[in-house]
């Protein structure tokens, strides 16, 4: 248990340091401390400051793991990030680090890797439930 404005700050900072955190995972941790919420919205400031915390960093991190590791569509890492409280100007900045061909490669190779398992609507709702849009999956569903 967090007692001690100094233990909340230096613990955090490893907490954050090990890999990218949004405000609302660190405010979680914070809230099983022990400390006020004024001592609370300190840490976080502190932390802010220093640059363990950073938002759109937080957001272009995020986009580009589910992206890459994954295999998010953007609609499903919106969704993610909206769910962790990033705002819309954070998340356009996410969406930023997935270049339009790196999208087009991905939709047409799990367009190609599923349509083995799933056939016309079921490959579509499968591929739109991994985030991806339905009009960009129309394109090439229909041409592969």
């Amino acid at each position: 248990m967090i007692y001690t404005v100094t233990e909340a700050t230096n613990q955090l900072k490893k907490f954050c340091a090990y890999q990218e955190r949004c405000h609302q995972e660190v405010r979680h941790k914070l809230m099983k401390s022990q400390l006020t919420s004024e001592e609370q919205e300190f840490v976080l400031s502190e932390l802010i400051s220093e640059g363990y915390l950073n938002e759109e960093r937080y957001a272009r991190s995020f986009a580009r793991g589910k992206f890459r590791i994954k295999k998010w569509g953007k609609r499903k890492i919106v969704h993610a990030l909206k769910s962790k409280g990033i705002s819309e100007t954070c998340i356009r900045y996410g969406l930023q680090e997935i270049s339009n061909s790196d999208y087009e490669t991905l939709i047409k190779s799990e367009i190609q890797k599923f349509s083995k398992k799933y056939k016309g609507e079921a490959l579509m709702r499968h591929l739109i439930s991994h985030g991806f849009e339905p009009e960009l999956l129309r394109k090439w569903v229909t041409k592969g």
